[in-house]
């Protein structure tokens, strides 16, 4: 059962009311003049993402990674 409350008893104890949407998880419908308006929401906590992982299965290798390649490098020649 969803809960109404009028703009002006919104208005006097909004904080308590914005607190207790939270704390009970429930939904409350602003009205003005008798006609919803706005509906206040709990809003889902934030999941959080592990940064170390976070990309593991997301690239494939291809061919030989570890193996020396036959190209000659400019830092090798102390080239800038």
């Amino acid at each position: 059962m969803m809960k109404t409350l009028s703009a002006t008893k919104f208005k006097a104890k909004c904080l308590q009311i914005m607190d207790d949407v939270q704390l009970y998880k429930k939904e409350i419908t602003i009205t003005k003049h008798g006609k919803p308006v706005v509906k206040l929401v709990p809003l889902e906590p934030k999941k959080k993402t592990k940064i170390l992982g976070c990309m593991k299965g997301t690239c494939k290798i291809t061919g030989d990674i570890i193996s020396p390649i036959d190209v000659e490098w400019n830092a090798e020649k102390g080239i800038l």
